[in-house]
């Protein structure tokens, strides 16, 4: 098989964006690392290089271990056995070379045994990971977790967790339960204090938690009795070792088979305190949710790069009336959107990643010292822009990575529908992005506050001073064309001051944003390589389109006709 870096450029082209300078000297506290880790970078360079041989090790494992895996996974699946988790045998061999690659605590700080990357490289090691097999990468890349033990756990838990997971332990988050999905505030496994031996206990059921029998699980759950909001909630930190829970099923999915979806039971399982009592919800539940949401943005972008090889490679080799069938526009056509689509979720997959690593890390430097005024003003905008980007990144690329994933199938035709071909596991691994983690209607809630303050269109404003190529320019002008039929619809709407109203077109306005802002994305990737040309030039045809429906829908739409759409 291929490596999955290597033979993918746009990856490098990514991770060679201008801002990694600065933010992987940040990353690095300047390279001061290397006075006391000896395989620390010195410098920039340094940097990137262990950054690409990293990613080459990653690319090399997807391409001979992972992807030959993914079919005997998909069939055979995980099981239950005594109220623990086996995975499949093909699972086992992925994670296995995985950690013995070192593929685990990638951006975790060197102290706990980490590799303190970037989050870009950590994200590019995902894409890759989904293309190989979209459940496994549930596993292998639930280690983000740590993320938030890093950010709110005392140093003692610190100390005692992260090297773990560092070593190749896996993690989960335990949020949902039969009667709180989506909505997290009705979560009612309860927690009690123990005061005889200072312990916290948990007691209740916990549902469709993904890699549920991880080594080390962060858990929601109500602390505070009488409570049922979301000011009851606090984050625990239950480590398997301690016992208390057992695997009451494994859910039997559409898609994503190999990656264990539990249904677990709390027995006076043992946990410890996550940060502050009662911000369980309100402070660590969001924190980590916006990074599993960009984590599944990376693997809706995996997926979408797997459905359009799938389709491609197979447009050319499949023929009919004596030509291949990619000769024939209705195809060429298809693999063009496809490809544009994905360009375009990745170029916003990876500006978002490096707005969220900017304003993460300088909240780190904040923790050692002082922030000058320019540095706290930056964190404040990166901050803003990564709220911004992450509901954006994850609607848009979980609902291009179905319908690339369609898409794909309909290019195979009767074949497509036959396990026979990698297409229909692709098919229904692609479903499940637009669902969890927040479906997309919840990252429309998300996003439509920055709709309606301006963000997007502030960003759309940035984008346009930015220099590009000459030749693009009547495409730059095509995209403020766009912006301003978006200005004056988003006006229209707002101006109503109808809440209802308002929410009932958010989903056109968001999506309005995405294709502006991804347009604008392709043009810079564009001007500094030109293999995306083609991309940009279908991604804006196609986005001036939506953009203009969308405007149209909305302007010939009256507050009154909300009640023919009440009626169902």
């Amino acid at each position: 098989m291929a490596n999955f870096y290597l033979d993918n450029s746009d990856l490098k082209h990514h991770l060679n964006h201008p801002l990694m300078k600065r933010l992987v000297a940040l990353k690095e506290r300047n390279y001061t690392d290397a006075e006391k880790y000896d395989y620390a970078p010195i410098d920039f360079e340094d940097a990137m290089d262990s950054y690409e041989k990293v990613l080459e090790i990653a690319g090399e494992i997807c391409g001979d271990i992972v992807a030959p895996n993914a079919e005997s996974v998909d069939h055979e699946g995980p099981q239950v056995i005594n109220g623990r988790v086996k995975y499949a045998s093909g699972t086992e061999k992925n994670l296995d070379a995985l950690v013995k690659a070192g593929l685990m605590g990638i951006s975790i700080p060197r102290r706990y045994n980490g590799l303190n990357f970037s989050l870009v490289p950590y994200i590019m090691a995902a894409d890759m990971v989904s293309r190989a097999d979209a459940g496994f990468v549930n596993i292998w890349g639930l280690q983000d977790c740590a993320e938030t033990i890093y950010e709110f756990a005392s140093e003692e838990q610190k100390q005692k967790y992260l090297p773990r997971v560092c070593a190749g332990e896996t993690m989960a988050m335990d949020l949902t339960e039969p009667d709180a999905g989506s909505d997290l505030q009705a979560v009612m496994l309860k927690a009690t204090y123990s005061e005889k031996d200072g312990c916290w206990y948990l007691n209740g059921v916990k549902r469709f938690i993904t890699n549920g029998d991880g080594h080390i699980a962060l858990v929601l759950a109500r602390s505070e009795e009488g409570t049922k909001d979301g000011r009851g909630l606090s984050m625990f930190i239950y480590d398997k070792n301690d016992g208390g829970v057992t695997v009451r099923r494994i859910e039997n999915k559409m898609g994503i088979k190999g990656s264990p979806t539990c249904e677990l039971v709390f027995k006076n399982a043992k946990a410890e305190l996550c940060g502050d009592r009662k911000m369980g919800l309100i402070k660590y539940v969001m924190a980590l949710m916006n990074g599993a949401r960009l984590g599944i943005a990376a693997q809706s972008v995996g997926v979408s790069e797997a459905a359009y090889r799938e389709a491609l490679t197979y447009a050319q080799e499949r023929r009919q009336f004596g030509k291949a069938i990619i000769e024939f526009p209705a195809v060429y056509e298809m693999l063009s959107l496809m490809k544009a689509k994905l360009d375009a979720s990745r170029s916003l997959l990876y500006e978002t990643t490096r707005f969220v690593d900017m304003y993460k890390v300088y909240e780190d430097i904040s923790k050692e010292r002082k922030l000058e005024k320019e540095e706290r003003d930056e964190m404040k905008k990166y901050q803003r822009q990564a709220d911004a980007f992450t509901p954006l990144a994850k609607g848009m690329s979980s609902e291009f990575c179905n319908q690339n994933a369609y898409d794909c199938v309909q290019i195979h035709g009767g074949s497509g529908f036959m396990k026979d071909y990698a297409c229909e596991r692709i098919y229904r691994d692609a479903r499940i992005t637009s669902i969890y983690e927040g479906t997309t209607q919840l990252q429309v809630v998300a996003a439509i506050r920055h709709v309606t303050t301006g963000t997007f269109l502030n960003m759309m404003k940035f984008y346009e001073q930015e220099t590009i190529c000459p030749e693009l320019v009547p495409l730059q002008n095509r995209l403020k064309a766009m912006t301003e039929i978006y200005e004056k619809t988003v006006a229209s709407v707002v101006e109503t001051k109808d809440n209802e109203y308002i929410d009932f077109h958010a989903r056109r306005m968001v999506e309005m944003a995405g294709h502006i802002i991804m347009g604008h994305l392709l043009l810079l990737d564009t001007t500094r390589c030109d293999s995306f040309r083609n991309s940009a030039e279908v991604y804006i045809h196609f986005g001036e389109a939506e953009v203009k429906k969308q405007a149209e829908f909305i302007s010939k739409f009256n507050v009154e006709d909300l009640e023919f759409y009440r009626k169902g």
